[in-house]
C-alpha cells in the first residue's frame, strides 16, 4: 500500500520524478517541484525515458533550472523509441525497476489512464515497481482530452507558475511549433485546477490509493503554508 510518510524534521524529502518524454515532468509537476524545493530540503532523482540528443540537452538545461534549490539532484536520460513503449515493455520495466534503489518518499509519474501509449506504460510500470512510496500521477494536456478528474491539488502562487512556464518555454525550444505548447495552455490548466481547490492557481494529481499512518502528513498539509 502506498503510504504518505515524510522524513523527520531536517531530513531531506526523497523525490522521484518520472517522464516518458523530455518535458513531461516539467509540464505535469514543474511548479510543485519548485515549491517543494523552496519550502523544505529535497533530494530529487529524475528519469526521462525517451529523448534524442537535442531533447536530452533540453532536459539537462531544464533540470538545472527546475532543481536549482534542491539539496541535490540527479537526471537519468534514456533513449527508448518514442511512441513505441508498449513494444518495449520489458526494457522500460527493467529501467523502472532499477529506480527502486533510490527509495523515494514520493513519486511523480504519468497517469495509468493516459491515452498516450508511452505515458500509460510508464504509469502502469511505476505502480508495479513501487509498493511503499506515495505515487502522485500528473496530467499532460493533449488533443485526446483525457485529463480526467484529479483528487490531489498543490496550490501554487503566480511566481511559481511564471517560473515553470519560463523554464518550459526557454528550455524546450524544439517544442515551440506545437499548437498546444505555450504559456496560455499552462496558465489555463493551472487556473482551472486552482478554481477546483479554492486557490488562484494549482497543479493537480491523481492519487489512486494510499494510507495515512500516525506519523504521516495529510495531502492538504503537504500543500499548505504558502
Amino acid at each position: 500500500m502506498h503510504a504518505l510518510t515524510f522524513p523527520a524534521s531536517g531530513q531531506p524529502l526523497r523525490v522521484l520524478a518520472l517522464g516518458a518524454h523530455a518535458d513531461d515532468i516539467e509540464i505535469g509537476a514543474g511548479a510543485t517541484l519548485l515549491r517543494l524545493a523552496a519550502e523544505r530540503p529535497v533530494v530529487i532523482h529524475a528519469a526521462v525515458f525517451s529523448a534524442t540528443s537535442q531533447r536530452q540537452d533540453e532536459a539537462r538545461a531544464s533540470a538545472a533550472a527546475l532543481f536549482a534549490d534542491a539539496v541535490s539532484y540527479e537526471l537519468e536520460l534514456h533513449d527508448m523509441r518514442e511512441s513505441f513503449f508498449p513494444d518495449q515493455w520489458a526494457a522500460v520495466k527493467e529501467r523502472v525497476g532499477t529506480l527502486t534503489e533510490f527509495e523515494p518518499d514520493v513519486i511523480f509519474t504519468h497517469r495509468q489512464e493516459d491515452r498516450h501509449q508511452d505515458h500509460r506504460v510508464l504509469g502502469e510500470l511505476t505502480w508495479q515497481a513501487f509498493r511503499n512510496s506515495m505515487i502522485l500521477q500528473y496530467e499532460i494536456p493533449k488533443f485526446e482530452g483525457d485529463l480526467g478528474q484529479p483528487n490531489a491539488y498543490v496550490p501554487i502562487d503566480e511566481g511559481l507558475l511564471a517560473r515553470k512556464i519560463e523554464i518550459l518555454t526557454s528550455s524546450f525550444v524544439s517544442q515551440a511549433d506545437k499548437q498546444w505548447f505555450d504559456a496560455d495552455t499552462f496558465r489555463g490548466l493551472a487556473r482551472i485546477r486552482g478554481i477546483e481547490c479554492g486557490e488562484p492557481w494549482a497543479e493537480a494529481f491523481h492519487a489512486d490509493k494510499f494510507t495515512l499512518s500516525p506519523n504521516a502528513v495529510s495531502p492538504s498539509e503537504v500543500t499548505r503554508g504558502q
